[in-house]
């Protein structure tokens, strides 16, 4: 995967002027200048051995779980250099991995059989393309830089997710979603086209622009990048972003249009003011409110909220909520929302003045605030240190509801998140926002399948001693499968649950000691819509290049 979205809170437009020139072509390595795009990196990027400096750094990612010891890694800044690395590797007949962020919670990059690992993170462009009349993103530029470029020269962005560092890579291909998603659907509702390298069974490299145009011959691989996640189909170079619903000559009018301002609050709730039944009704209540306001034309799906769930050795729950204060009754439903999540728990709100899990400290916001979007968006992603400390190892398992929690699930999470023998902090649920813009989008229209969930959760913990592996792993593993017991393990594909999404990969979930439901992992990210991704693997890496320990099998067929 080339980078993992992580939270994630985090997950895709109209024709093109002289469309038939550029859908679907087949570009030489030498294509974007012809072509007529713009800041397309150039050059040609290090190769990395053993004995470098670099090297240490180069060969793992955000989860220190997970190190490879390649030959070597290979830095690529442009699509030539992605062409021409990709065939020595072939040629080689060495076995590679992609990365772009780094933050991928398996070892689809960094695991001992990877022996060239091809790094995207210093393709980092982002524009607009005038011959493609849509914005581009380079799959190493940081979801922060994204947001920035985007906002401060149209004024416009994309739906993405919360933690500034994750890369853009393997955030779009696996969907990617944030605290604009109920408004505005996924990162990948967005998605015009996609630049990717790719190598037929003779291992002969090519690069391919594939769009979402009716009549155009790749369109296929377009879709599979829509929710089909990374290191599956070969090296995407560059993404295009324009809305399918824009019309007009100006760039500033072919996005989603970013708030002017945001109305948003940040609370910490102490656990010494929760008993198990308050602690259950709080949770409870976060979920009922989201079973009823989560319709796409829902009123409400301009707020979007995330809550942490931490372990009672953190000391407090923490919530952050943001809505477009341009929506009218904007405070009203704000106000609305935090009263019906702590109603019946007399619970004290204060100012979230440390660090929650996913939410860094923002003292002061206990009082909704309005400020600036792109201040708002600063504020919440920049200084989460728990998921951006690149020295911890960390377990993570995810999951669509679809309906409220049942009375079991809670007891279970409560027992888990209080048992006496567990100190750890850095402990959470993360509750995640969802539904609302992103199920009005029936599930084959793109790779990314779940369009009913109307929340969704991450189940994590972090720590930084190897030795603990086995305990934290275990407590995690027996939390999850007490949770979903009703369902064998997992979130079945039900009318309670809808799987699990690809960008927090779970490796437990191929295996039959936790998964015990019989539902293949394969449904549970990608339910229906995998026999046609087995297509698209199959038509565009024949040979099975691009593959890690939950790749895409190539269709038989």
């Amino acid at each position: 995967m080339n980078a993992i979205d992580r939270r994630t809170l985090l997950g895709r437009g109209a024709a093109v002027a002289g469309g038939a020139a550029v859908a679907g072509a087949l570009l030489p390595a030498d294509a974007h200048a012809a072509a007529g795009a713009v800041g397309t990196g150039t050059g040609t990027g290090s190769t990395v051995t053993p004995g470098d400096s670099r090297y240490p750094t180069l060969k793992t990612g955000n989860n220190q779980r997970f190190v490879a010891t390649p030959d070597y890694v290979k830095m690529i800044r442009s699509s030539a250099d992605a062409e021409q690395a990709l065939a020595k590797a072939v040629r080689n007949g060495k076995r590679i991995s992609v990365r772009s962020g780094g933050h991928c919670f398996a070892d689809f990059t960094s695991n001992p059989d990877v022996e060239v690992i091809l790094d995207f993170s210093e393709m980092t462009g982002v524009g607009w393309d005038p011959a493609m009349r849509a914005f581009y993103v380079e799959p190493g530029a940081r979801l922060l830089n994204v947001y920035e470029a985007l906002f401060k020269g149209w004024g416009v962005t994309v739906p993405g997710g919360i933690c500034y560092s994750v890369g853009a890579g393997g955030h779009i291909a696996g969907g990617g979603y944030g605290l604009l998603s109920r408004a505005h659907g996924l990162v990948v509702d967005h998605l015009y086209a996609v630049e990717v390298v790719v190598a037929d069974a003779a291992g002969r490299t090519r690069t391919v622009r594939a769009t979402r145009e009716a009549d155009d011959p790749d369109r296929d691989l377009w879709w599979a990048h829509t929710g089909g996640g990374g290191g599956n189909f070969g090296l995407v170079t560059r993404y295009w972003f324009r809305s399918p619903d824009a019309r007009g000559p100006e760039p500033s009018d072919l996005l989603v249009r970013a708030p002017a301002t945001v109305l948003v609050s940040a609370v910490d709730i102490p656990w010494d003011g929760l008993d198990e039944q308050t602690f259950k009704r709080l949770v409870y209540n976060f979920g009922a409110w989201h079973e009823q306001h989560s319709a796409p034309d829902s009123p409400y799906r301009h707020l979007s909220s995330l809550f942490n769930v931490s372990a009672k050795a953190h000391g407090s729950l923490g919530m952050f909520t943001q809505i477009d204060a341009s929506v009218p009754g904007a405070r009203e439903m704000l106000d609305s929302f935090m009263a019906a999540v702590t109603s019946g728990t007399g619970v004290e709100l204060r100012s979230l003045d440390r660090g929650n899990g996913e939410l860094p400290a923002m003292p002061g916001l206990h009082e909704p605030r309005e400020l600036p979007w792109l201040q708002a968006t600063r504020l919440v992603g920049t200084d989460n240190p728990t998921i951006t400390n690149p020295t911890s190892r960390g377990g993570h398992k995810s999951a669509y509801m679809r309906r409220n929690f049942s009375e079991d699930q809670l007891t279970a999470l409560y027992r888990y998140m209080t048992r006496p023998d567990f100190t750890n902090p850095d402990t959470m649920l993360v509750l995640f926002s969802f539904g609302g813009r992103v199920n009005a989008v029936e599930e084959h229209a793109t790779a990314n399948a779940q369009r009913s969930a109307v929340f969704k959760m991450c189940f994590q913990t972090f720590w930084n001693d190897p030795a603990e592996d086995d305990f934290y792993l275990g407590w995690l593993r027996d939390l999850y499968g007490e949770f979903f017991a009703a369902s064998n393990g997992v979130p079945e594909i039900n009318d309670a649950t809808d799987g699990c999404y690809i960008n927090y990969p779970d490796r437990d979930m191929t295996d039959p000691r936790y998964n015990r439901s019989g539902t293949p992992w394969t449904t549970l990210y990608y339910k229906g819509n995998y026999p046609r991704l087995q297509q698209v693997k199959r038509r565009y890496d024949p040979s099975n290049l691009f593959r890690h320990s939950m790749s895409i099998a190539p269709a038989r067929s």
